[in-house]
């Protein structure tokens, strides 16, 4: 069997698959609006899913991460578990603040991945099956407590959907407003998003996609996953009368979204990550950022399908020679996001056609495959900024 471990012993098909997610990022952040004709339709297929594959990775790679370790074995301890990762949460928390301040255009989600990290720390220890489950309420729990909780502090139609900065952490109530952007109401809050930390984290432990009777189960179940997701959603929306109802509901309670093409997706652009209030139908919608529990089940499985079939095409030579090179940017995906968004900021600001999306990509590819090819035999070669967060945390931990 061909080995598929990257040089740290991450599978160069869970890279791939980062990779792809971060040229998805590109593709919402430089290319054209995302527009369901011809090719904008990769445009409408990344639109949503770049940030939820992050988050699903996120937690697909502590599976991996603690896979054949029992956790009798697992560093205990304040010094040896706890403060590396506060100190790998903080860092990347102010790195956050930090580009939402420089690039108040791009949602930034460095800041809410710290709290995705923090959270996740004492469901690494559950059973595979206790995993399973929660993960399972978590789907429909999350969007749940959104929806209920959006009216209690304020939210019931606007004003979701922000990200923190460092001057809204000014004033008495600075610090408040932020925990609560960043647990229920933000661009990608604890409550929709935890969930595909969650489910990643129980796909890890159930499928060993270095096996290719793993991988094969992952795809076959994350494809069965997307299709009931959004099946279901379509379902409600155009046979059940979902879709009238809520344009009904646009027109009581959501009027500033009337003149729009499509009323139902401008109201949900405006939500980002919180799901809306004014109607128990959001709940059954799963429109990109809608984050309801038929979007989070549609996302969900289209990651685990992906990761099962990129696994499988990395069993063989000539599949894993063609991740090598999505590969070298998922392996420095926190470098490419940190850079882009500071190309963003300054000389391509504004940017969006298929010419900036090119640019941006090829440039990308280009750069993480260099990069990888001269420190091939150093630490560095994960990337800089992953270096340099691997360094804060071993002297945390130390």
């Amino acid at each position: 069997m061909t080995q598929t471990r990257g040089g740290s012993g991450r599978l160069t098909a869970v890279d791939a698959v980062r990779g792809l997610a971060v040229l998805g990022m590109f593709a919402v952040h430089v290319g054209p609006g995302p527009r369901p004709e011809g090719a904008g339709y990769l445009i409408v297929a990344a639109d949503g899913r770049a940030p939820a594959l992050f988050t699903l990775l996120a937690g697909f790679s502590l599976a991996l991460a603690q896979r054949g370790r029992p956790p009798a074995e697992r560093p205990d301890g304040w010094a040896h578990r706890y403060r590396p990762l506060l100190i790998r949460c903080a860092v990347l928390a102010g790195l956050g603040l930090v580009l939402a301040a420089l690039c108040p255009g791009i949602l930034v989600i460095l800041a809410f991945f710290a709290v995705y990290f923090l959270a996740a720390e004492p469901f690494t220890r559950l059973p595979a099956p206790v995993l399973t489950a929660v993960a399972g309420v978590s789907v429909v729990a999350g969007p749940l407590l959104s929806f209920l909780l959006g009216p209690v502090f304020g939210y019931e139609t606007s004003g979701r959907g922000a990200v923190p900065v460092p001057a809204s952490l000014t004033g008495w109530d600075g610090p408040g407003r932020v925990l609560c952007e960043l647990l229920l109401t933000g661009a990608y809050p604890l409550a929709t998003y935890f969930p595909y930390v969650l489910v990643g984290l129980a796909a890890g432990r159930l499928c060993d996609p270095r096996e290719r009777r793993g991988a094969g189960r992952m795809a076959l179940w994350g494809a069965a996953a997307a299709a009931g997701g959004y099946g279901s959603a379509w379902v409600a929306a155009h046979l059940l009368g979902g879709r009238e109802r809520l344009l009904d509901v646009v027109a009581a309670r959501h009027p500033e979204a009337l003149g729009a093409a499509d009323p139902v997706r401008e109201v949900l652009s405006g939500q980002f990550g919180a799901v809306p209030s004014t109607s128990w139908d959001w709940l059954l919608v799963a429109d990109p950022y809608s984050q309801t529990p038929l979007e989070t089940i549609g996302n969900a499985g289209v990651g685990c399908a992906l990761v099962g079939l990129f696994a499988l095409a990395a069993h063989g030579r000539a599949g894993a020679r063609l991740l090598r090179l999505p590969a070298a940017l998922g392996a420095m995906a926190l470098s490419a996001y940190v850079l882009h968004a500071l190309v963003l900021a300054g000389p391509a600001h504004g940017a969006g056609s298929w010419g900036a999306l090119a640019g941006f990509a090829g440039v990308a590819l280009a750069a993480a495959w260099a990069w990888q090819r001269f420190w091939a035999h150093s630490p560095l070669r994960r990337g800089p900024l992953e270096h340099l967060l691997r360094l804060a945390a071993q002297g945390g931990g130390r």
